[in-house]
C-alpha cells in the first residue's frame, strides 16, 4: 500500500512539474527558443558589428549556419572559423585590416574570426546596397558570382535583386539564414 502510494504521489508531482513548466513556457517562450537559438559569442559580435555597422542578429544566424557556433570549424573549401572565413577572405582582410603576423590558423580566434566577419559583411553591405537577400548569397557563393548573376536576365530581371539563384547550396543557406535572423531577432532584439 505505501510503495502504490509513493508512486501515486511521484507521479502527481511530476504532472504538477509539467503543468508549472508548460506555464512558465507559455509565459515567456523565449527562453526555450533561447536553448535551441544560443547566442554565443555575443559580447564579442556586439563590440565588432557596432564597429562595422552590422546587425548582431545577422551576424549570429550566420555564425550558426556556417559553424554552428564551433569556433574549430574547417569546411571542405578550408574555411575556418566561426564564421568560416575563407583563406583568401582572411588574407585579404589581414592586408587591408593591417593585422600583424597574420597566419591562417589565427582564423580559429573567435575574436579575429569574427571581426574580419564583420569587417567583410560590411563591404558586402556597401557593394550590395544593404540588399540583405544579395550580402547573405555573396557571404556563401561570393560578391563576384552574386555580381554575374545580377548582371544575368536568367538570374535577375531587375539587375537589383535575384529571381533565381543558381547555385543550391545558397538557395537554401539564404533561406536558412533569414529564418535564423527573424529568430535571433525575436529573441534577442529589444
Amino acid at each position: 500500500m505505501l510503495i502504490i502510494f509513493s508512486k501515486k504521489i511521484i507521479q502527481i508531482l511530476v504532472t504538477i512539474i509539467l503543468i508549472i513548466t508548460v506555464i512558465v513556457a507559455l509565459q515567456n517562450g523565449k527562453w526555450l527558443g533561447k536553448v535551441v537559438y544560443p547566442f554565443h559569442y555575443k559580447d564579442i559580435v556586439e563590440i565588432y558589428a557596432t564597429e562595422y555597422e552590422v546587425d548582431p542578429y545577422l551576424v549570429a544566424a550566420i555564425i550558426r549556419n556556417e559553424s554552428k557556433f564551433n569556433p574549430y570549424a574547417l569546411s571542405r573549401r578550408d574555411a575556418k572559423g566561426l564564421m568560416q572565413i575563407a583563406p583568401i577572405t582572411g588574407n585579404w582582410a589581414a592586408e587591408r585590416m593591417s593585422i600583424e603576423d597574420y597566419r591562417e590558423e589565427m582564423l580559429y580566434n573567435p575574436d579575429l574570426n569574427i571581426k574580419i566577419g564583420c569587417w567583410y559583411l560590411n563591404i558586402l553591405h556597401r557593394e550590395f546596397n544593404n540588399n540583405l537577400q544579395l550580402i547573405i548569397a555573396a557571404y556563401n557563393a561570393g560578391n563576384g558570382n552574386v555580381s554575374r548573376w545580377l548582371e544575368n536576365p536568367e538570374y535577375s530581371r531587375d539587375g537589383k535583386t535575384l529571381d533565381e539563384i543558381p547555385f543550391g547550396e545558397t538557395r537554401i543557406y539564404l533561406k536558412k539564414v533569414q529564418r535564423d535572423y527573424r529568430i535571433y531577432t525575436w529573441l534577442y532584439g529589444n
